[in-house]
């Protein structure tokens, strides 16, 4: 359609949602005949892939759009597309503030992007947000490898959350939960490992709830059809309105030439017995659970609208340690949510000790418009207390990650290699099971060196710890890399 002296690049903002999408767009221009330009500077269209969750998101846009403004004046017939979360939600924003822009689409349209860049050839800007969505165009892609890894993919199994977190902005610029047909999800499974593909990073923004919706349609229609919820549900005579987590995990997991199967992210919530029993049962299945805490105050998490409380939370990880070996366990918590007390936040402190987790992303509250915590302005806690009590949390997780990573020392762990280090080239990186950072010398490796590149597969001795990452020796090399070359796609 634009032909192949057009070239396009794609810079995401975001989460992994966002930069799954950038490589459904990525994967849609180049299908139209065009290839991908090295930076912004060489390329006929710029894609800038937005969020509206993560902080300073809009400076960082209207940085780049500043940017692309002084590229364009020179090239005039250069493109400019916003996309995602925050076109979605400011689309007038944008407008007003970077008039320079040739298209501007949401979440719900993404598949849109080739026929609305054709049409803003002839028509000028043009400017799509579709208000709800339409699975036949959210899913309408084929299966996309990851960017920076070409072994490893993403496979969006949901859209939207009906949830009600109160600093979350993602019901309003992602909608209700979307569950793909189970079927669908496989072949796209097993297309990726036909491609070489060896580890499936299964998303979703409440991920363990797939198929509950799926499974009420059901009901109410009376069809049970096993390309939709699978031919375990299918199966049982018991028909339950619950979520087919469980069933897909296993069924990913089985599929030929798929070594490595992880999620993200989980609802506490909606962590059940069978997802545990599943993920326990497959070798597979990765032994790593993201699993949000948020705070450890019931007062906050009430506030939060989380659906359990402190204790609840620490029951249903000792259900998971308990029913899975060697678990690791990350999590997210937020300090100073509006009306945390210093009690509250004790609590906190409390509940991430006797959790004791691997490692945690730790955040600062920060109001998000549109959200029911940007409202609640007179119980925002000051700058410096917030400063504080972060240091503070920051002291307790990097002392349980630190445990944990030190009680490694002297294992033989299994690591998928992503190649060579950022910071040394002379080491090498890669991931255990657990999703564990190893960086371990090249140097040592030169006999395997030729096999050792990104996509292999080694067993790696862990000979040091620190609070983020492990260091280790390489003892043997067990596979070579089976995936093919894939589209490079920049991330902030």
């Amino acid at each position: 359609m634009f032909g192949v002296e057009k070239r396009f690049y794609v810079r995401t903002f975001g989460c992994q949602m966002n930069e799954h999408d950038s490589e459904r767009i990525a994967g849609l221009l180049a299908g139209e005949g065009m290839t991908e330009a090295s930076s912004a500077d060489e390329a006929d269209v710029v894609v800038l892939n937005t969020c509206c969750i993560r902080e300073n998101a809009d400076n960082k846009l209207y940085g780049h759009l500043g940017h692309l403004k002084a590229l364009k004046d020179v090239r005039p017939d250069m493109k400019i597309v916003v996309a995602g979360c925050l076109a979605q939600k400011d689309r007038d924003t944008v407008l007003e503030r970077a008039g320079w822009v040739d298209v501007v689409l949401g979440t719900h349209n993404v598949g849109n992007v080739p026929k609305l860049l054709t049409r803003s050839y002839s028509e000028g800007r043009v400017v799509e947000i579709l208000e709800a969505a339409d699975p036949e165009l959210e899913f309408a892609s084929g299966p996309t490898t990851r960017a920076e890894a070409p072994y490893s993919a993403y496979v969006t199994i949901q859209i939207g959350c009906d949830n009600n977190c109160a600093f979350c902005i993602v019901p309003s610029v992602r909608g209700s939960e979307i569950s793909r047909p189970f079927g669908e999800l496989l072949a796209e499974v097993e297309a990726l490992a036909e491609r070489g593909v060896t580890e499936v990073t299964l998303l979703g923004q409440n991920v363990n709830s797939y198929g509950r919706d799926l499974t009420v349609a059901a009901r109410q229609s009376g069809g049970f059809d096993e390309a939709v919820l699978g031919g375990a549900y299918v199966a049982r005579s018991e028909k339950r309105l619950a979520p087919l987590f469980a069933d897909l995990l296993a069924a990913v997991a089985g599929v030929e030439g798929i070594r490595r199967v992880r999620y993200t992210s989980p609802h506490p919530k909606d962590m059940r017995p069978e997802t545990i029993a599943a993920m326990a049962a497959s070798p597979q299945i990765m032994n790593q659970l993201h699993f949000p805490l948020q705070s450890g105050s019931d007062r906050i998490l009430a506030a939060m609208h989380r659906g359990y409380t402190g204790s609840r939370y620490l029951e249903k990880l000792a259900a998971a340690r308990a029913g899975i070996d060697d678990l690791a366990v990350s999590t997210d918590i937020i300090v100073g949510f509006p009306g945390e007390t210093e009690d509250d936040f004790t609590a906190t402190l409390e509940v991430a000790a006797e959790a004791s987790f691997d490692g945690a992303y730790t955040f600062i509250f920060s109001p998000r418009p549109g959200t029911e915590a940007a409202s609640m302005e007179e119980l925002f806690v000051p700058e410096a207390v917030v400063a504080e009590r972060f240091e503070r949390l920051k002291v307790v997780t990097d002392r349980s990650a630190y445990a944990r990573h030190r009680a490694r020392v002297g294992r033989v762990e299994e690591v998928l290699v992503e190649g060579p280090s950022k910071r040394n080239p002379e080491m090498v990186s890669g991931r255990t099971r657990q999703n564990k950072l190893v960086h371990f010398p090249r140097k040592r490796v030169s006999e395997s060196s030729e096999r050792l590149a990104a996509g292999s597969y080694a067993m790696v001795e862990i000979v040091d710890a620190a609070p983020h990452f492990l260091r280790g020796e390489l003892r043997e090399v067990t596979a070579a890399p089976r995936h093919r070359t894939h589209l490079q796609v920049a991330t902030v």
